[in-house]
């Protein structure tokens, strides 16, 4: 689904499509193979659920699972949709998934900095 793209990001191709909550969310099958296979160090016992933090051209945000959303799908609130240039959803669109240390990076200033941004994003 993902494959390296640089140093701190993933490149891949999902269906970007509405969502009517108050955040991104993608398929839960799909959350947790992309948890364990690029977030995950294989060492000990390792939570599978940590928000993934992905790039739609300038715009961060955190994905979390959730049942009922098809496969290879990422389903955007209109807050987030809203400042993509996808006007005609579902699109298939390139997405980047930052890598574990950029998500931690990117995590810890949304913490140190609340409110920046916009629609959730981190």
């Amino acid at each position: 689904m993902f494959e390296s793209f640089s140093s701190g990001y993933y490149l891949g191709r999902l269906y970007v499509e509405p969502h009517d909550g108050d955040r991104a969310v993608m398929a839960s099958d799909d959350h947790e193979s992309v948890n364990q296979a690029l977030y995950s160090d294989g060492e000990g016992i390792e939570r599978l659920d940590w928000p993934l933090v992905m790039k739609i051209e300038q715009q961060h945000f955190p994905v979390h699972a959730e049942d009922g959303v098809p496969d290879n799908t990422l389903a955007l609130p209109d807050s987030v949709l809203e400042n993509t240039r996808i006007r005609n959803p579902p699109e298939l669109k390139e997405v980047l998934l930052a890598k574990a240390d950029r998500a931690a990076q990117l995590i810890r200033f949304q913490r140190d900095h609340p409110g920046f941004g916009t629609g959730g994003a981190v």
